[in-house]
C-alpha cells in the first residue's frame, strides 16, 4: 500500500530535511550528507522513497525538488519553523498571554528563532537584562513598549542618552500616571531630553513589556492566568528584531505623543 505524502515526508526525519535542504536549490549529495550529519548508508533508502513518491529528481549524485515538491515545501517550510519556535520551550509558550501580539505577527512567531528564556535570580528581578543594556549603549536607537519602569531608569536613561542613543518609548496609562506623580521631576527631566520620546497608550495592557534596539529583542509575558513571573525572552537574530520592529509599529501606531506632563 502506497504511503500518503504526509508518512513520506513527515514520518523520517531525513526525509523531511532532505527537503527543507533542497528548497535552496539543488544539492549534491556530499552537502546533504554534511548538513544532516548522516552516512550515504542512511541516507539514500530516504532519497530512494521520496524519487519514488515524485518529491526529488537525481542527476548523477546531485538532487533537487519537484515541481510537486517545490508546492509542498513552500508551504512546509513556515510550518516546520514555527514548530521550531514552539516546540523547543513548549511550557514557556503554553503558559504565556499571547494576546497581545496581533494575528498576523502570531502568525510569523517562527521569526523569533533562534531565540534563549533566561530566568534572572530573584535577587537580580529588578534589574534590566545586562546582555540589553550593553547593546543598547552602543546602538543607534533603542525603542521600548512596557507597562514599567526599572528602579534605576535615570541611570539607564542617562548612560543611553550620554551615548546619543535615540530612545523612543511607549508607555501604559498606569505607568504615565505613576511617572507624572510619583517620580514628576525626573520624568519632566527625561521629556525635555532631545534624545527621548514618549508616547502614551491608553488601551489595556495584557504583557509587561518588550524592548529592541540594533542588537537584540527583549519580551517579558504575562502568564495565562494573569501573574508574572521572571522569564524573558531574548534573540539576537536579525529576522527577530524586524519583527520586533513590526511589533512596535502596532503600538506606537495607537498611541499619541506625550510633550508634557498634565
Amino acid at each position: 500500500m502506497k504511503k500518503s505524502l504526509l508518512d513520506v515526508i513527515f514520518a523520517s526525519g531525513k526525509r523531511k530535511n532532505t527537503l527543507l535542504l533542497l528548497r535552496e536549490g539543488s544539492q549534491e549529495m556530499k552537502v546533504l550528507l554534511q548538513s544532516m550529519d548522516t552516512t550515504r548508508q542512511a541516507l539514500l533508502p530516504q532519497l530512494k522513497i521520496l524519487e519514488e513518491n515524485y518529491l526529488i529528481t537525481r542527476y548523477g549524485d546531485t538532487y533537487e525538488l519537484t515541481p510537486i515538491s517545490k508546492l509542498i515545501v513552500n508551504e512546509m517550510a513556515p510550518f516546520v519553523e514555527t514548530l521550531k519556535v514552539l516546540d523547543s520551550n513548549m511550557d514557556f509558550w503554553g503558559e504565556r498571554d499571547l494576546r497581545f501580539i496581533p494575528p498576523e505577527l502570531l502568525d510569523r512567531i517562527r521569526e523569533l528563532d533562534p531565540y534563549q528564556i533566561n530566568e534572572p535570580a530573584i535577587s537580580n528581578i529588578h534589574e534590566l537584562n545586562r546582555d540589553f543594556t550593553e547593546t543598547s549603549a552602543s546602538s543607534k536607537c533603542m525603542c521600548a513598549v512596557t507597562n514599567i519602569f526599572h528602579p534605576n531608569f535615570m541611570e539607564l536613561f542617562a548612560l543611553w542618552t550620554g551615548n546619543k542613543v535615540k530612545i523612543t518609548m511607549v508607555i501604559s496609562e498606569d505607568l504615565y500616571n505613576k511617572l507624572k506623580t510619583q517620580n514628576r521631576d525626573d520624568f519632566q527631566q527625561l521629556l525635555d531630553n532631545e534624545y527621548i520620546r514618549f508616547k502614551l497608550y491608553s488601551k489595556p495592557f495584557d504583557f509587561v513589556y518588550f524592548a529592541l534596539n540594533d542588537r537584540c529583542l527583549l519580551i517579558t509575558m504575562l502568564r495565562k492566568d494573569g501573574w508574572y513571573d521572571n522569564k524573558e525572552l531574548i534573540s539576537f537574530s536579525r529576522s527577530a528584531i524586524n519583527w520586533g520592529r513590526n511589533l512596535l509599529e502596532y503600538y506606537e501606531h495607537s498611541s499619541t505623543p506625550i510633550t508634557s506632563i498634565d
